[in-house]
């Protein structure tokens, strides 16, 4: 099954879970800023030295080094048949390279689907992570200031998609399987 997704929502709204979930399901793979960002991080690139330091501050990394990053991605064959990008695009600048990027490659989105959550059950979601994993990312800082730009930079988008006929809102509360089934079913008239 051919899909091109986009997945939002703010940190900790479950993005990543059910971005992989829906990935099997559709048999298309999941683009994620975040675990490139972690992975560059973990292996001490120059880019993740570079992500690093925006990151541990509770910032984004700048749309020129991201946008760059998801075109070379796009551009890959295993993303001929589809693909759902988790964290990108977060402004409304990512938007318009995501629209130029997609038009290069003459293909168009499928469906924005967008996670909502209350940003008390996202806080503690977060501190829960942070302990499991021990992500130094994730301190109580950094989660408000993610949440913080999520709120100004991102939520907005939700309109600007939802204007083109391509949101499709789910509530992120629950069991994962709940969720997911809520996505599928969503989704089953888009894709």
């Amino acid at each position: 099954m051919s899909a091109r997704l986009v997945i939002m929502g703010p940190q900790g709204s479950g993005k990543g879970t059910q971005a992989a979930r829906l990935a099997e399901h559709l048999g298309v793979p999941t683009i994620s800023t975040g675990d490139i960002f972690r992975s560059n991080i973990a292996r001490g690139t120059a880019l993740g030295a570079l992500a690093q330091e925006y990151t541990a501050r509770g910032e984004l990394v700048p749309d020129a080094v991201t946008n760059d990053m998801v075109r070379d991605r796009l551009s890959e064959p295993d993303v001929a048949d589809g693909f759902i990008l988790d964290g990108f695009p977060r402004n409304a600048a990512q938007v318009r390279a995501l629209d130029e990027i997609l038009e290069g490659l003459g293909v168009q989105l499928d469906a924005v689907v967008q996670l909502v959550a209350e940003r008390t059950e996202l806080l503690a979601r977060m501190r829960k992570r942070a302990e499991l994993e021990g992500r130094a990312d994730d301190t109580e800082d950094a989660i408000a200031r993610r949440l913080d730009i999520y709120d100004a930079e991102t939520a907005p988008l939700a309109a600007a998609y939802a204007e083109r006929g391509l949101l499709v809102s789910v509530d992120g509360i629950g069991d994962v399987d709940e969720v997911t089934g809520r996505l599928l079913g969503a989704l089953s008239s888009l894709v």
